[in-house]
């Protein structure tokens, strides 16, 4: 089998165990490989989290790929069919942790880059690369961290893929195009612990928090929009008692989830919740846990140029979508950037034998490279046009 120059580094990237909050090397491969392009590297840690920015050129637009090198726990070694860390290609699959999500994604960036500079070295604007290690654990070290630092020092994105496994059945099929925001809750209901046999001098915290989480359950949050779906509430975990079976317990835990879209704020949901909670009357604990805003790209330059690149390396029509959880964009989006999700397929991400098409990878990488053609190649010569 010939490999191509993505695969190589796609079995490079995942021969090395990066579980979060490791990098395992995979960043400092990237910058000195980049680095000869005349990207420069800074080399960005916080707290035990490693992130990289590679950024080649001075001036705009910023293009920039973002993605993270962590990865997410093997599971039981003996189930895989291959070690996970040994990159194993079996019927036109490669195998292991994290082939889909997502260094086979970064990989085809690089590939993509090394190929449009080589053909067009002097290209106006910056091309950059965003790295971290943190994404998939608290996220609280890595991009976000990131992007506060260019915002101090004065530093923009302009446009902005997120190279997360956003394909359905074909690489480049689904494009994410937005996500929705996410806001979790850590409720605790106070009662009054007694025996189960005289419930009159106690208070079941089961029995008084059933009518207001019936009535969250059945709340109509909001009805979505033509790019998001209604926004949703789910109930996580309930967990009350002491153990024992002739017990009323004191307190009752429920922790509860917002997929919320951009009709409505963390701040409106939680002032929602909270009078729901109060008009029932009961003793509460409650706090909150913001993990992101929604963000969305309508249709515009970028959304064009990914759309327009994957229909022309694969004869298909993307779809945009907002679904799935959460990504790094949503940290990257508020710097006014226009951010979309393009990557491999995701039916096999975080599981055992996790695995992506070899030929999709290349695949990819086109699609990255022909998005930076489009972008810089057709805007370079719109100003070369007004300029005569």
């Amino acid at each position: 089998m010939i490999m191509s120059a993505t695969l190589e580094l796609t079995i490079e990237l995942v021969s090395r165990s990066s579980m979060t909050p490791e990098d395992a090397g995979c960043q400092q491969l990237i910058a000195q490989r980049l680095e000869r392009l005349g990207f420069v590297a800074q080399h960005l840690r916080f707290g035990e989290v490693d992130n990289l920015w590679l950024r080649r050129g001075n001036d705009g637009p910023v293009f920039c790929f973002a993605g993270h090198t962590d990865v997410v726990p093997t599971g039981p070694l003996e189930k895989w069919n291959s070690p996970p860390f040994v990159p194993t290609v079996r019927d036109g699959m490669l195998y292991g942790r994290g082939t889909a999500d997502m260094k086979g994604s970064i990989a085809a960036m690089v590939t993509a880059i090394e190929r449009f500079i080589a053909a067009n070295p002097d290209s106006h604007g910056s091309i950059a690369l965003l790295l971290t290690s943190d994404e998939e654990g608290p996220a609280v070290n890595g991009t976000v961290k990131v992007v506060e630092t260019l915002q101090q020092r004065g530093e923009r994105i302009d446009w902005c893929i997120v190279g997360e496994p956003s394909s359905t059945a074909q690489v480049g099929d689904v494009i994410k195009n937005g996500r929705r925001g996410s806001l979790t809750g850590r409720l605790r209901i106070q009662g009054k612990q007694g025996h189960i046999a005289y419930p009159h001098l106690a208070e079941n915290p089961i029995h008084l928090a059933a009518p207001a989480l019936e009535e969250l359950i059945q709340t109509e949050w909001d009805t979505g929009n033509a790019y998001f779906p209604p926004t949703s509430f789910q109930i996580s975990n309930i967990h009350a008692g002491t153990g024992a079976g002739n017990i009323i317990p004191g307190e009752m835990d429920v922790e509860f989830n917002f997929r919320y879209s951009t009709q409505n704020t963390a701040h409106t949901l939680q002032q929602r919740v909270e009078e729901t909670l109060q008009r029932h009357s009961l003793k509460y604990e409650l706090q909150w846990i913001h993990s992101g805003s929604p963000f969305l790209t309508p249709p515009g330059n970028l959304v064009n140029a990914v759309c327009a690149a994957a229909s022309s390396v694969n004869q298909i029509s993307p779809s945009l979508s907002t679904a799935g959880g959460t990504s790094d964009g949503r940290f990257i989006a508020p710097m006014g950037a226009q951010v979309v999700e393009l990557g491999p397929v995701n039916d096999s991400i975080h599981q055992i034998d996790e695995h992506v098409d070899i030929d999709s990878l290349d695949a990819l990488s086109l699609m990255y490279e022909r998005t930076l053609e489009m972008l810089f190649l057709a805007s370079a010569a719109d100003e070369s046009v007004n300029s005569e």
